[in-house]
C-alpha cells in the first residue's frame, strides 16, 4: 500500500513536470524548424488574419507524400492553424460568422477541401499516431469547401497563407509546387 502511494506520488509529479516545463520547452523546439507566421487583410470591409506555424520543404516531396492526398490535414505544423473574422463574411458563398476558427484541409491532386472548425484543439494532431490522425472534431465544421489545385511555376520553399487581391478576395495556402485559393467576399 506505502509503495503505491509513492508510486502515484511520483507520477502525478512527472505528470506535473512535463506540463509545466516539457510541454513548453517542446512546442519552443518546434517553432524553430517551423516558425510561426501571421498573415492579416484589412480592406474591403473585412478585418481578417491567419494564425499558423510554417514547415519547409526541404527538399522533400510535399503534397502526395509528406502531406498524404485524400486525409486530413491539419494545415501547417504545430498548433491548428486558426482564421479570425472580425466580420461576417462569405467563404465560396458560404456564411462564416465573426469569430476564430481552425482550418483544416483534405490535400488532392487537382483540387482541395477545406474546412472552417468551430474549435482550436491545443494540438490538433494525437502524439500516438506520430502526427497522422487529427483531433478535429467533423461535427464542429462551420463551413466545408472544395476548391481548384493550381501548379506553381516554381517550387516554394516555406508553407505560405496570405491573402490576395484579383479579381476577388481570396485565402492563399501555397508550397512546394502548390496553391490554392479560398474565394473570401463580405
Amino acid at each position: 500500500m506505502k509503495f503505491l502511494k509513492w508510486f502515484l506520488i511520483v507520477i502525478v509529479a512527472l505528470a506535473l513536470l512535463f506540463f509545466t516545463v516539457g510541454k513548453p520547452y517542446l512546442q519552443e523546439q518546434t517553432k524553430k524548424h517551423s516558425p510561426e507566421k501571421v498573415s492579416t487583410y484589412t480592406k474591403n470591409g473585412m478585418d481578417l488574419a491567419v494564425k499558423y506555424s510554417s514547415p519547409f520543404k526541404k527538399g522533400r516531396v510535399i503534397f502526395g507524400e509528406l502531406v498524404p492526398y485524400n486525409t486530413i490535414w491539419r494545415t501547417g505544423a504545430n498548433e491548428p492553424t486558426t482564421f479570425t473574422t472580425e466580420t461576417d463574411i462569405k467563404i465560396s458563398g458560404n456564411e462564416l460568422p465573426t469569430g476564430t476558427y481552425s482550418i483544416w484541409t483534405k490535400p488532392n491532386a487537382e483540387s482541395w477541401v477545406v474546412m472552417f472548425n468551430k474549435e482550436v484543439p491545443e494540438w490538433g494532431v494525437t502524439l500516438l499516431s506520430g502526427g497522422k490522425e487529427t483531433t478535429r472534431n467533423p461535427e464542429q465544421d462551420v463551413v466545408t469547401v472544395e476548391v481548384p489545385a493550381e501548379k506553381l511555376a516554381s517550387p516554394q520553399e516555406s508553407f505560405l497563407i496570405d491573402f490576395e487581391d484579383s479579381d476577388k478576395t481570396y485565402l492563399t495556402l501555397s508550397w512546394d509546387e502548390t496553391k490554392v485559393k479560398v474565394p473570401i467576399e463580405n
